[in-house]
């Protein structure tokens, strides 16, 4: 099997991303100011000269700082491509990860509350009565998770 984790970059090799100003909702407009972009990434790794069709992928999600939803996109598209890197992986294929594109883009105005950084409306059948199926225990959320696997068991609330 080919693995296709990422590598561990050092700061410095890291791309130079100017971090938005995260403005009060009170202060935002209906355009510009705050954009959420989702971004896909692929792994794409070759074994023998071509890529599986199937492949893992990274679902991203930045934040930007923009005169209006264009110049959102593309600084998140700009972003998205200077992400982009090559490297072997432990098998020694080649491996790169790219962006696939930007899925979607919102704008944070004042609707938004000062921490939101993301948010999609859509109507679920009983979602109160059926919590337990929709919300995760803390002991399966993705940052406990991975935290327990570095320094071993924690205390979940």
């Amino acid at each position: 099997m080919t693995s296709a984790v990422k590598p561990k970059a050092k700061r410095s090799d890291r791309p130079k991303i100017k971090p938005p100003r995260l403005t009060a909702p009170q202060t935002r407009g209906l355009f510009g100011g705050l954009y959420a972009a989702a971004l896909i990434f692929e792994f794409a790794v070759r074994v023998k000269g071509r890529s599986a069709a199937r492949r893992l992928c990274e679902d991203r999600i930045i934040l930007v700082e923009a005169e209006n939803a264009q110049a959102a996109l593309k600084e998140a598209t700009r972003q998205g491509r200077e992400s982009r890197h090559r490297y072997r992986n432990s098998a020694g294929n080649p491996v790169h990860f790219r962006l696939v594109g930007v899925a979607d883009l919102i704008h944070l105005g004042v609707e938004c509350d000062a921490n939101e950084v993301w948010y999609r409306l859509r109507e679920r059948v009983r979602p109160w009565e059926r919590r337990k199926a929709l919300i995760l225990p803390a002991e399966k959320l993705t940052a406990i998770r991975n935290e327990r696997e570095l320094i071993g068991p924690i205390e979940c609330v």
